[in-house]
């Protein structure tokens, strides 16, 4: 009978060792999942947080080309109140129209009655090609500026 307990003692230890091994194996497998999807976890969480800082920059950005491009067009748009208003004078170059030989034969000028200035028209050309200036040179500067925050910068999360 002792050896018949003696061998069931034996069996029952061996059981139980291959079931703690069991266990064990099974915790270690949990173990090496549970730090790889940490490890994911983390290194997606670092992508979302340069993503949104990225976000933010550009919104920064876009804001403040956008304010720019609109206080350009303002200044442009006073200017031609101005001007119509009489407040401010546009400068330009311009050659008086030249007089026929049978009208006169003194020399051609402001006071010979054809007006010195631009045609209705071509003022309003002329603010037309300024506010298409000044937004393509914000649109080139707001576009360089982004290349060289956005796509020159370095990466700052592991890709």
């Amino acid at each position: 009978m002792n050896r018949l307990v003696t061998f069931g003692l034996v069996l029952a230890v061996v059981a139980l060792g291959w079931t703690a091994d069991h266990y064990y194996g099974k915790a270690v497998d949990l173990r090496d999942k549970y730090r790889t999807a940490y490890s994911t976890t983390q290194l997606q969480a670092a992508t979302i947080d340069d993503m949104q800082a990225r976000q933010q920059s550009l919104a920064a950005l876009d804001a403040k080309h956008t304010k720019e491009l609109a206080d350009a067009q303002n200044q442009i748009d006073a200017l031609e109140r101005d001007v119509a208003d009489g407040l401010k004078q546009l400068q330009l170059h311009a050659r008086c129209p030249s007089v026929s030989a049978d009208k006169s034969t003194g020399t051609s000028g402001p006071d010979d009655g054809a007006s010195l200035g631009l045609t209705d028209t071509a003022e309003r050309d002329y603010y037309t090609l300024r506010k298409r200036i000044e937004k393509a040179r914000k649109q080139i500067d707001g576009l360089q500026n982004y290349i060289r925050q956005q796509c020159l910068a370095p990466q700052t999360a592991s890709h």
